[in-house]
């Protein structure tokens, strides 16, 4: 596969590409989130024809596929379950109450603010972004768009918030596997990324500030109105609030992902029935047997709930299992993508061409930003990505003298912040479907996301805390590799 020309082995990904930005022109970005799939699967035929032709071997495809599978197929559940968690906490109370509350007691021109310094706190405690951003950011989604903010630019906040507390957190999964792909201490990797990360957020931060100080917002009289009609439809008890209690100190114990989530969608199906007893008796009636089949009705597809307000009856109405289906369609058709793309030998060769004329520090932080955002988009999975990243550059920067930190800290920036803002990407795909916003629309909005890629080629221009020294491994910086995590969790 080495004698295969580049310009060959980019060409399912140039398809996927001229595909997606085709589509953005004609039919926009809804087209583009409905039938992502469609083109994953096209882009992966082209991938499959060249590497046929090429002689591929169905072992070496199989093992492509098998690799691609074993870091996707963990998110079916989790999606599975975040769907449950979306809906149980909606019609719960949950969510309404933390509206009502933001509604009452956040200042408006200061919401995204608020939005990304809350979702980064709670990221950084928690080490998730996708709990952070299925919970507390579905209900900033929800103030925001009350409060008369567009949901792009909210959601733009909530992510930038929940990845830079994912990207420095001890107990993120991705910060622990990109420093022991590149081989270096956690905590150095951590202390280390802080030189690009703080600058990030903060210009992100002025952004938001100007943004909602600018934007033209609903009235005083909207929001009185708004919080009526959340308490005449829901009993809004300050005990509700137990139920994302129980769910942060799961996560802040590690509990495994997959329990946290079913116990957190457990406590919102009874606190449907103990809170919100009018709601399973409108959805099923009176008897007992009627109501436990609302409450499966509930877990496993649509349901909606009349407010009085169209708003809120479109805010408040829930898909369940099955509204996460067409996100699990996407997610494993990048999988087959991903999956042919490393069994045909087409990304190995991507990759080697990258790595082939690097031959300084500058070109070396500048080539893996880009092939992290290019292996975001190849592989379709941030797992995968600084797997590979981390394997295709560990040695070019110890042949040049550059410390471990530094590919850890540049894996970071330009793989785990950035998959989010791929629309075929397992990130992108959850959080868009999670916030009902499509990925093109609120990529812009992601101001922290798209600056730390060049903040981390910006500080290795200026050489600020980049030491360069003969080929061999700090022992400072160096530490035995720890095992991939088995369990998604971002």
């Amino acid at each position: 596969m080495k004698k295969i020309p580049v310009i060959q082995a980019l060409l399912p990904v140039i398809t996927l590409l001229v595909c997606v930005v085709t589509a953005l022109i004609v039919k926009g970005s809804g087209f583009v989130a409905d039938y992502s799939y469609a083109m994953l699967l096209g882009a992966a035929a082209v991938a499959l024809a060249i590497g046929m032709g090429r002689r591929c071997s169905r072992k070496e495809l199989a093992d492509g596929l098998r690799t691609a599978a074993r870091q996707t197929l963990p998110a079916v559940p989790i999606l599975l379950l975040i769907g449950t968690v979306s809906a149980t906490w909606m019609l719960s109370g949950v969510v309404p109450i933390l509206i009502s509350a933001g509604l009452q007691y956040i200042n408006p021109p200061l919401f995204l603010l608020t939005a990304c310094c809350v979702c980064a706190l709670i990221s950084l405690l928690t080490g998730s972004s996708w709990t952070t951003i299925a919970t507390i950011g579905v209900a900033f989604i929800g103030i925001g768009t009350l409060l008369g903010f567009s949901p792009a630019w909210s959601a733009g906040a909530i992510i930038s918030g929940a990845y830079f507390g994912d990207k420095i957190s001890p107990l993120s999964d991705t910060t622990v596997l990109a420093a022991s792909s590149s081989k270096v201490n956690l905590f150095v990797h951590i202390r280390y990324m802080l030189i690009t990360t703080i600058p990030s957020l903060i210009i992100a931060l002025a952004v938001f500030t100007i943004a909602g100080i600018l934007m033209p917002l609903s009235a005083a009289s909207t929001h009185t109105s708004m919080t009526a009609a959340l308490a005449d439809t829901f009993n809004l008890n300050p005990w509700l609030f137990v139920i994302p209690a129980c769910t942060v100190t799961l996560i802040l114990l590690r509990v495994n992902t997959l329990f946290t989530l079913g116990i957190s969608s457990l406590l919102g199906l009874i606190g449907i029935f103990i809170f919100q007893p009018q709601i399973i008796a409108e959805i099923g009636g009176g008897d007992l047997l009627h109501q436990l089949a609302a409450g499966a009705h509930i877990l496993l597809t649509d349901t909606a709930v009349a407010t009085g307000d169209a708003a809120l009856d479109e805010l408040v109405a829930t898909g369940g299992m099955l509204g996460m289906l067409p996100t699990i369609w996407l997610i494993l058709s990048a999988m087959v993508f991903g999956g042919i793309m490393m069994g045909t030998g087409l990304l190995r060769r991507i990759t080697e061409a990258f790595t082939s004329v690097l031959r300084n520090r500058i070109s070396a932080v500048g080539a893996t930003a880009a092939s992290g955002l290019f292996l975001n988009a190849a592989t379709a999975d941030q797992y995968l990505s600084i797997i590979i990243g981390g394997n295709m550059y560990r040695d070019l920067y110890h042949r040049l003298g550059l410390e471990g930190r530094l590919l850890s800290r540049t894996l970071e920036d330009s793989v785990s912040v950035t998959s989010v803002l791929i629309p075929w990407n397992s990130c992108g795909v959850t959080q868009s479907a999670v916030l009902g916003v499509a990925t093109l629309s609120y990529l812009p909005y992601c101001i922290f996301n798209y600056l730390s890629p060049f903040m981390s080629l910006l500080i290795a221009i200026s050489g600020f805390r980049i030491i360069s020294r003969p080929a061999a491994a700090s022992a400072a910086d160096e530490a035995p590799g720890l095992e991939c995590p088995a369990q998604l969790t971002d």
